[in-house]
This record gives structure tokens, sequence and C-alpha cells, in this order.
């Protein structure tokens, strides 16, 4: 992941302009992979966390009020 910083979480917010946003464009979009398949293989890898809970599916639709956890960072989704 770029940037990854170990020792502290670092916590974003996205703001939605739509309904929702699937999971592995959020991840593209907030920059914190080089491309669309490298947020794929996180999601593959086990390695996002939907409100609290292991997401393996790369478009899942992702909607205001959501939590995501991708190693040291959160983002909370909001509208």
């Amino acid at each position: 992941m770029k940037g990854k910083q170990s020792g502290y979480n670092t916590a974003m917010t996205f703001h939605l302009e739509n309904e929702y946003i699937e999971l592995y464009k959020l991840i593209k979009v907030l920059d914190l992979v080089d491309s669309g398949g490298q947020a794929k293989q996180l999601i593959e890898n086990s390695l996002v966390y939907r409100n609290g809970e292991i997401e393996t599916r790369k478009r899942a639709k992702i909607r205001s009020g959501e939590t995501i956890h991708i190693g040291e960072v959160v983002i909370k989704v909001v509208s």
C-alpha cells in the first residue's frame, strides 16, 4: 500500500457524491494504491475490513455511514 506508515492510524473521510461507491474504486480514488488492480488484490487477500468484518467483494457497494479499515488506514464514508 502506498505510503504505509506503522505505529499509528491514519484517519480519512470520504464524501460520497452518489448513493454508493464500489469498494475497489474507493481505495483507488483515495490514492491508497497505484492502480485498481492493486486495490482488488488487497481485497482478495482479505486485507480490507468493512464495518469491522473482512470484505472480499471487490464491487461491494459502500454507502454513507460505513467504515473501512485497510492496515493502519481508517476511512469514514459520509454523504
